[in-house]
C-alpha cells in the first residue's frame, strides 16, 4: 500500500494512536522513496510532536531528519479551516469582492466555527493537495470519534445548505438590490422573514444576506469540488485504514467505521489493533503463575521471583482479554485484514519511534511496538 497508493486515510476513535500511525506510515513511505505529505485535521498537535516539529500550520513543511537515500521526502501540515476558507475566497473572486466578504461578520463566524466547516475544508484541502501534483502520496489523519467520517457527508450537507429554503429566503433581499433591500426589510418577506429579523436583528440579517449572495456567485464550484474529492476517495489509489486499541469501546467504533466505509463503497485496506500486550510464555498460565507466587510467599522465599510471577499473571490476563476482544471484532468482520501492533513502554515523540512503529505495521518482526 505504501508503495502504490495515492491517498491513505487513517480513521479511528480518540486516543488509539491514530495520529502516530498516520505519521509512521507517511515516514516509512517517504524513506522508501516516495514524495509524501501528511495532513492532520485533528486540532490536537500530537503529529507535530511526533515529527519533532514545534508546530504545524496550513502550509506543508518539510520534516528534517528523514532518510532521503531512496529519493523520498516528507512534508507535514495541519488544517487551518479559516485560512483554507480565506484562500478559496481569494482564489475565486475579485480583490474587491474578496475584501468585502472577508470583512463580513457572518463570514468570519462561519469560517471559524460553523458546524461542518472543518469537514468541508478538509475536503477542499485534500483536493488542493492532490491537484497540485507535488506529492506521490497524501496521508490524512482524521479527527477522533465518529466525526472522522463526517467529511464523507460534506458534499451532501453543502448541497442541502445551498438548496435550502432558508438560504433562498435570505438571498432574496440581496438579489433585490440596495433600495429594494431596505424596502423588503421594512415590508418583510412574510411572517418567516419578520420572525428572523426580530430574533437576529436587521443588521445581522443584512450580513447573512450579503454573505449568501457572495456564496452563490463566488462558490458555485463548492459542491462540484466536494463531489470530485468524494469520488477521489472512492477511486482506485485510495485506501482507508481503521485504527483501534484492544478495548471494547474502541473496537466498537472500529466496527462502525468498517460498516460505514463498506456502505459508502470506500476502499478499506484493513484494521490496525494498536497497543496489544503479548505474552509468549504459553506454558506458564495465569493460574500456574499465581500458584507459584503464593507458594513462594507462603514459604517466605524469593520475594522478587514471587513479584515477577504476579506481574506475569497480570500481563497474561490482560493479553487473554485483549485477544478475546480482538477475536470478537474479527468474528464480525472476518474479511477485514488486521495487523496487531505491540504496546511500547513510552510515548512516541521522534522519528526513531515512528520508524519502529512503521516496522511493526509492515510486519518486520514483532519486536517493534505500539503507539
Amino acid at each position: 500500500m505504501l508503495d502504490s497508493e495515492r491517498i491513505i486515510v487513517c480513521c479511528g476513535s480518540g486516543g488509539v494512536g491514530k495520529t502516530t500511525t498516520a505519521a509512521a506510515l507517511a515516514l516509512r513511505a517517504a524513506e522508501r522513496g516516495r514524495q509524501v505529505v501528511v495532513l492532520t485535521i485533528d486540532p490536537a498537535r500530537r503529529l507535530a510532536q511526533s515529527l519533532g516539529l514545534t508546530a504545524l500550520d496550513n502550509t506543508p513543511r518539510e520534516v528534517a531528519g528523514v532518510d532521503g537515500t531512496a529519493g523520498g521526502r516528507l512534508d507535514a501540515m495541519m488544517l487551518d479551516m479559516k485560512r483554507t476558507f480565506d484562500e478559496i475566497v481569494l482564489a475565486h473572486s475579485t480583490p474587491e469582492r474578496a475584501e468585502a466578504l472577508l470583512a463580513n461578520p457572518f463570514y468570519q463566524s462561519l469560517s471559524s466555527s460553523f458546524a461542518g466547516t472543518q469537514e468541508y475544508m478538509a475536503m477542499e484541502k485534500l483536493g488542493q493537495l492532490d491537484a497540485s501534483g507535488t506529492w506521490d502520496l497524501i496521508v490524512v489523519d482524521t479527527p477522533p470519534t465518529r466525526s472522522a467520517l463526517d467529511f464523507l457527508d460534506a458534499p451532501g450537507h453543502l448541497g442541502d445548505f445551498l438548496d435550502g429554503r432558508l438560504l433562498r429566503v435570505l438571498l432574496a433581499p440581496a438579489k433585490a438590490g440596495g433600495r429594494a433591500y431596505a424596502k423588503v426589510i421594512g415590508a418583510g418577506l412574510g411572517m418567516f422573514t419578520k420572525v428572523i429579523t426580530k430574533v437576529i436583528g436587521a443588521q445581522l440579517l443584512a450580513d447573512v444576506s450579503q454573505f449568501v449572495a457572495a456564496l452563490e456567485t463566488m462558490f458555485g464550484g463548492f459542491r462540484a469540488r466536494a463531489d470530485e474529492t468524494f469520488r477521489l476517495l472512492a477511486a482506485p489509489g485510495t485506501s482507508f485504514v481503521v485504527v483501534a486499541a484492544p478495548e471494547a469501546a474502541a473496537l466498537r467504533e472500529a466496527s462502525y467505521f468498517v460498516d460505514r466505509l463498506d456502505a459508502d463503497g470506500m476502499p478499506l485496506a484493513g484494521c490496525i489493533v494498536n497497543r496489544m500486550h503479548f505474552c509468549d510464555t504459553a506454558g506458564l498460565t495465569v493460574e500456574r503463575g499465581l500458584a507459584g507466587a503464593e507458594t513462594l510467599t507462603d514459604h517466605g522465599e524469593h520475594p522478587l521471583a514471587a513479584a515477577v510471577l504476579r506481574i506475569h499473571a497480570d500481563r497474561a490476563r490482560l493479553s487473554e482479554r485483549e485477544i478475546r476482544l480482538r477475536e470478537r471484532f474479527t468474528n464480525v468482520h472476518p474479511d477485514t485484514a488486521l495487523v496487531e501492533v505491540e504496546a511500547l513502554s513510552e510515548d512516541i515523540h521522534d522519528l526513531a519511534g515512528l520508524r519502529e512503529i512503521g516496522r511493526a505495521l509492515a510486519g518486520d518482526g514483532r519486536d517493534a511496538a505500539g503507539t
